[in-house]
């Protein structure tokens, strides 16, 4: 199988049946082999329940569920480790980076990538519906402190578009721990640590209503969470940048 999509979803009842349908529709029409997994977690407005109604109508869904809320990083992890495909796309529910955007971070993997970090920071890349003033303000305040302690270099660490070869996520994903959003400098961090080369690669992105993300609270779960990175200890024998 050529490629596994990742979407974590937790209460995303309203819009998950036309962001699987757009998914299905896009690579259908690719010719590229697939299988879509959906990670419910935990939702409590009737997803699982949709999910359950589009098993024989969306073609490669594949539906992954837990009763208790565990998080994102939680619910990407499983999904990441259940993956078959070549290669694995983690993509948000709502489709703020339209799939159509794939093409831009397979070019990153055909340019030596391992991993394509979808951004929207660097040149070229286009935010169609901007956050509010006080989100991105402190989005890049927040980032300047991951490059400074966890990923520098790379502008844009939450955006939930990224691509990852087989052989990286099956390193990666099994030693992360952090369940919330912080996941995302974990992961880039520690794909780092082992070796992995990251490539940051602008993307069109489009704000959605409906996050999840308090700007305040998570943002400083966030900074808590890249000591916690910066203090753990990874298992780093025998990958490529192994110390």
């Amino acid at each position: 199988m050529n490629l596994s999509v990742v979407i974590p979803a937790y209460n995303e009842r309203v819009r998950i049946e036309d962001t699987l349908r757009s998914v299905q529709t896009y690579l259908s029409e690719s010719g590229r082999s697939y299988e879509i997994l959906v990670v419910n977690d935990g939702s409590t407005d009737g997803t699982l329940d949709v999910l359950r109604r589009l098993d024989s109508e969306i073609s490669g869904l594949k539906v992954l569920s837990y009763e208790q809320n565990m998080g994102k990083g939680y619910a990407v992890r499983q999904g990441m480790l259940a993956a078959s495909g070549e290669l694995a796309l983690l993509s948000d529910a709502d489709l703020a980076s339209p799939i159509e955007e794939l093409p831009r971070l397979d070019a990153a993997l055909s340019k030596g990538a391992d991993v394509a970090v979808g951004s929207r920071a660097v040149t070229g890349s286009v935010r169609e519906v901007h956050q509010s003033f006080i989100r991105e303000t402190g989005g890049r305040a927040l980032n300047l402190i991951i490059q400074a302690l966890a990923v520098p270099g790379i502008m844009d660490t939450q955006c939930g578009f990224k691509l990852f070869r087989r052989e990286c996520a099956q390193a990666v994903f099994p030693q992360c721990f952090l369940n919330g959003f912080g996941f995302d400098v974990e992961v880039l961090y520690l794909a780092r640590r082992l070796g992995f080369k990251l490539i940051e690669t602008p993307i069109r992105w489009a704000h959605k209503e409906g996050s999840k993300v308090s700007p305040v609270i998570d943002g400083l779960r966030i900074i808590a969470d890249l000591f916690r990175i910066r203090l753990h200890k990874y298992d780093l024998r025998g990958f490529r940048n192994a110390d």
